[in-house]
């Protein structure tokens, strides 16, 4: 099967952290460099369309106030890197930001996510999406509010195109981390573009989900044939 969108739940920072003596906050930051080594990869690969759920609503408003800053002071760096890193615009990868990151996140990382967002606007080649204080439920909430504002007939296509992921191919293939033995979705994690996706759940946890780990999941993908219910 051809992989179009893939998409990635990364659990287990925090397991990790334990695991090997260390504190959360450089679980989170492992957490961070694996992210980077794993999209080079997938960037290579030229997989056109990779979602990656940084964070949760509750993760930035509902965890302890010193993992919150920490988590908040390394989305900002991160789009620091971002902004300033060459292969974004030499790869031609278009950057976004799904969910309610204008609500939770500090005001100096809302203006560099958005300084991201514009300069990479115009790029066609890969489609990298972040998903940031974001819940599925909200989403979904936030579809039929806006169905009903514009009095729209409820179908597949006005759903679809009242989504934050409505620019966005379905998901083809889910990756999630750290399962320990519970494979289990989260907060409704992009329920409709997720419909007909496949799924790989890994006891690995995150910062160790390297980039062996990514080609043996996408191999096992290739290997799968995708019946959408027939």
């Amino acid at each position: 099967m051809t992989l179009k969108h893939l998409a990635l739940i990364p659990d287990g920072n925090r397991r990790w952290a334990r695991k090997n003596a260390l504190s959360i906050k450089l679980g989170h930051q492992q957490g961070l460099e694996n992210f980077k080594k794993l999209y080079e990869k997938i960037a290579e690969m030229k997989i056109p369309y990779f979602s990656f759920w940084g964070a949760s609503y509750d993760n930035l408003t509902k965890r302890n106030k010193g993992e919150v800053i920490n988590l908040l002071h390394l989305i900002h760096s991160g789009f620091e890197e971002l902004l300033e890193d060459k292969r974004v615009m030499e790869n031609r990868i278009k950057i976004n930001v799904i969910g309610k990151w204008k609500e939770v996140l500090p005001k100096s990382t809302q203006d560099l996510i958005t300084k991201c967002i514009q300069k990479t606007e115009n790029n066609k080649n890969l489609f990298l999406t972040f998903l940031l204080a974001y819940n599925g439920k909200d989403e979904i909430i936030d579809a039929i509010e806006n169905i009903k504002k514009n009095n729209l007939e409820v179908t597949e296509q006005n759903i679809k195109n009242s989504l934050w992921t409505k620019d966005l191919p379905a998901v083809d293939f889910i990756i999630r981390t750290g399962t320990d033995k519970d494979p289990h979705n989260s907060a409704g994690f992009m329920m409709w573009d997720t419909a007909y996706s496949q799924l790989y759940f890994t006891e690995t946890l995150f910062p160790d989900f390297n980039e062996k780990e990514l080609i043996k999941a996408i191999h096992n993908f290739e290997l799968r044939q995708r019946r959408y219910g027939k």
